[in-house]
């Protein structure tokens, strides 16, 4: 065990229960308030850190670590997306990388299930005419939107998240098509009773609902793209709650303008907080603030992860969620 306590920077405000046990084990310096520390303040925090706990909102990129002090070992990232960290030059640079994984993957699918909702039983609009004032009783055709049950869904990677979604989706009676790069074991496929698609054109071409559940890696870049989301259906939708990027959000937009796809539904956005004004317009869109996985226990679990990590490193272990080169 090390004989004198950690420096840990952390660089957002983190649920009060995790800050408190930080402020315990390490010599842990907190955010005061919950904005973004700037580039210039990400420098002086990797040059006096020796753990450092940033966010996704954080970019820890070669030129952000080469100024990085001797003392920084770890990068114990809150959150389980590691995208916006160069593991390939930490790990030059002798700086362990670890993440919390496993931790929303509920969460992230209740909310996946509540934005095929939203879309197909078009929520917002409902929700509009609520807050104007304006609605004047019930209508045998007003706000028609389609039953779930019977709908084929297609899960764009069943990893835990996308195999949570599928468990709900089942219960609300629909289908379960998915696409991996590797195809899952039959025990998991008849558990799920999913149906593998090998080619992703084909299952986009078939699916009534696509959910995007694999993370955003350089093969994962724009997978959904123009070419490929003019193969969904004219009356099919799309949800997202994984990352942004992997859509083409341009193309998607300009696709929902024209009517050629059904709606969609998102939680995450190709360039961040910076949304395509044209796409935050539209009636058949219900977007949200990032929020899939915004729960008191989930937030208070990662953290739980992060603390774990760090522990584990300061006993001269492995942390437990470390995330080498050969995993992304």
């Amino acid at each position: 065990m090390s004989s004198q306590r950690l420096t840990v920077v952390v660089t957002r405000r983190l649920p009060e229960p995790v800050e408190r046990r930080l402020a315990e084990l390490f010599d842990v310096e907190l955010r005061e308030n919950d904005v973004p520390m700037t580039r210039a303040e990400l420098i002086q925090a990797v040059k006096k850190a020796d753990v450092l706990v940033p966010t996704l909102n954080d970019r820890i990129d070669a030129g952000l670590l080469a100024q990085a002090g001797d003392q920084l070992k770890l990068i114990a990232n809150y959150g389980a997306g590691v995208d916006h960290i160069d593991v390939h030059t930490a790990r030059q640079h002798g700086i362990l990388v670890s993440n919390t994984p496993g931790v929303s993957a509920d969460d992230t699918a209740d909310m996946t299930m509540a934005l095929i909702l939203g879309v197909t039983r078009r929520l917002p609009e409902g929700l509009a005419i609520m807050q104007s004032g304006e609605w004047d009783g019930w209508s045998p055709t007003q706000l028609l939107g389609g039953r779930v049950a019977g709908r084929r869904l297609g899960i764009l990677g069943l990893g835990r998240i996308g195999q949570a979604v599928a468990r709900r989706a089942a219960a609300f009676g629909m289908q379960i098509h998915y696409h991996n790069r590797h195809r899952l074991r039959p025990e998991i496929e008849a558990a799920l009773d999913a149906h593998y698609w090998e080619s992703l054109d084909q299952m986009v071409a078939r699916m009534d609902v696509i959910s995007v559940n694999c993370p955003h890696t350089p093969s994962t870049f724009h997978l959904m793209n123009a070419r490929r989301l003019k193969l969904m259906k004219p009356d099919a939708v799309i949800v997202n709650t994984s990352r942004g990027e992997v859509i083409d959000e341009n193309a998607l937009t300009r696709m929902l303008r024209a009517g050629e796809i059904a709606g969609a539904g998102l939680d995450v956005y190709e360039h961040g907080a910076d949304i395509n004004p044209r796409l935050r317009e539209l009636p058949n869109v219900v977007a949200l603030p990032h929020m899939a996985s915004a729960t008191v226990e989930g937030r208070i679990e990662m953290g739980e992860k992060v603390l774990l990590n760090i522990k584990t490193f300061d006993d001269g272990h492995r942390p437990p969620d470390q995330v080498v080169p050969g995993m992304l």
